[in-house]
């Protein structure tokens, strides 16, 4: 999630706009979007031009683009937005099937607010945009929280308890591991979500972390969803954290807006991954 800023949505009919090449794909969304927010008001594009356009005829509350439209990548569009449009601070959602290659490569730009990778499916994609839409309705979680500092704890543990979610906190690598491996053994249903500093107290950082949960004892992106929260800037760092099993990464200092909609992101796809896949065992 970049920085080109977050905002809730609150206006009681919404102007969603679609940016796709396919019209198969802007029809499906749209009918999507409909049963999740019947009061919207939708504005398909096929291009990045359409879309220029249709910004000059009044406020759009949300943007979804494809990135690869016929007359420029959907990540120069997002800039237009952000420096020639009174819309700044417009949620924009690059929707790619190509999403977690360029997150891995740190390729996608601060103009993009959020992202969402098509494999997840248009149903997974209306459920994260309605979170955008009516982020009041949005069911609790629970996070296990990783943070060596007292400070940082208590002020990230109260931006997201605002936000309905339940916060166990622990101290160091060692103790979460040892938490969740109880959780595996036991067959009892881990932590919504982890957020995890890279750097902690203890013999453990945030990397093993990643590594010992993945591989050691077995949790998935989709059974355990993971965040970590980095000071590092260096892109070769950040997609070293991706590979090894990060679902998504915040940079500190912690903005609110953004960790929490990257938390609500996460806690939407699991749940959506979650149940598809309970549906398909039986």
């Amino acid at each position: 999630m970049g920085a080109g800023g977050f905002r809730h949505i609150d206006t009681q009919s919404p102007r969603i706009m679609v940016v796709d090449g396919s019209k198969l794909a802007r029809k499906m969304i749209e009918q999507l979007l409909r049963a999740e927010v019947p009061e919207m008001e939708f504005i398909g594009c096929e291009t990045g031009a359409q879309a220029k356009q249709a910004l000059l005829g009044g406020q759009v509350n949300l943007i979804t683009t494809a990135l690869a439209l016929a007359d420029m990548d959907g990540l120069e569009l997002a800039k237009y937005i952000r420096e020639y449009t009174p819309q700044a601070f417009i949620p924009i959602i690059v929707v790619s099937g190509n999403v977690q290659e360029r997150l891995e490569s740190r390729d996608l730009s601060t103009d993009v607010t959020d992202y969402f990778d098509k494999s997840l499916g248009f149903g997974a994609l209306a459920a994260f945009i309605r979170g955008y839409v009516k982020p009041a309705d949005e069911p609790g979680g629970e996070v296990l929280y990783i943070e060596d500092s007292r400070v940082v704890a208590v002020a990230t543990k109260r931006m997201m308890e605002k936000h309905g979610l339940k916060i166990t906190h622990m101290v160091t690598v060692e103790e979460a591991l040892e938490r969740l491996q109880v959780f595996h053994d036991d067959g009892t249903p881990p932590p919504d979500i982890l957020l995890s500093d890279v750097y902690l107290k203890g013999d453990l950082t945030g990397s093993d972390l990643l590594e010992r949960v993945r591989k050691g004892i077995g949790y998935s992106k989709m059974d355990l969803p993971i965040i970590m929260m980095t000071g590092d800037s260096d892109p070769a760092n950040q997609s070293a954290l991706l590979r090894a099993g990060a679902n998504d990464l915040v940079e500190k200092p912690i903005e609110e807006n953004l960790l929490i909609a990257k938390l609500l992101f996460q806690l939407r796809t699991g749940r959506v991954l979650r149940a598809k896949h309970e549906a398909m065992r039986r």
